[in-house]
């Protein structure tokens, strides 16, 4: 079955702003609301190597690629950028639990990551900055 373009168009439209929601969030949460000291020391807990810089990286990658996702802007580069936080994630912090969250395990990063690697696999979607931009160079270069 082959649903129609429209329907497809805004189903790949929820899913992007829901994955980049859950990254905004954790974004914010490491920036914001534990602030990147408070991050920098969980993560040199959790034996997180320059634990400061992981921080910084994981709270902007996070916040502003979630942003990206949410928006369908950059999405190939921010999408890696997310993929290459929770691969940092799942074996620095969260392999060694097994997949269960609830003893620290690493369901929530394999699940962003894999479905964020359909949106690098296969773009944004119609319903996106990226593909409005490509519209438009489109059109630009048809006039030149």
């Amino acid at each position: 079955m082959t649903l129609p373009t429209s329907v497809r168009d805004a189903l790949v439209l929820v899913a992007r702003v829901a994955f980049g929601a859950v990254f905004v969030a954790h974004g914010w949460q490491k920036l914001f609301t534990y602030g990147i000291d408070g991050t920098a020391a969980s993560f040199e807990q959790m034996g997180v190597p320059a634990a400061g810089a992981a921080a910084w990286f994981a709270a902007l990658v996070e916040l502003l690629g979630g942003a990206a996702l949410v928006l369908g802007a950059a999405v190939p580069v921010a999408g890696v950028l997310l993929i290459l936080d929770m691969l940092g994630a799942f074996v620095l912090v969260h392999a060694g639990a097994g997949i269960f969250v609830d003893q620290g395990g690493y369901e929530l990063v394999l699940a962003l990551a894999a479905g964020t690697l359909l949106f690098v696999a296969t773009g944004a979607g119609r319903l996106s900055v990226d593909h409005a931009l490509a519209g438009r160079r489109a059109r630009v270069g048809q006039t030149v």
